[in-house]
C-alpha cells in the first residue's frame, strides 16, 4: 500500500513540473495525475500551453 502511495506522489510531482515547464494548466494535470496516477505522465507531455 505504501508503495502505491509513493508512486502516486512521484507521478503528481512529475506532472506538476512537466506542466509548469510546458506552461500547461498545472492544477488540471495535478488532478489528472491524482486520479490516474502514473498513466497521466505520457499525456502531460502532449499538453498544449494554456492560453
Amino acid at each position: 500500500m505504501a508503495v502505491l502511495i509513493i508512486v502516486n506522489l512521484i507521478s503528481i510531482i512529475l506532472c506538476y513540473f512537466v506542466a509548469k515547464h510546458r506552461k500547461a494548466k498545472i492544477l488540471f494535470w495535478v488532478l489528472v495525475s491524482l486520479i490516474a496516477g502514473p498513466l497521466a505522465i505520457p499525456f502531460v507531455f502532449f499538453s498544449k500551453p494554456a492560453v
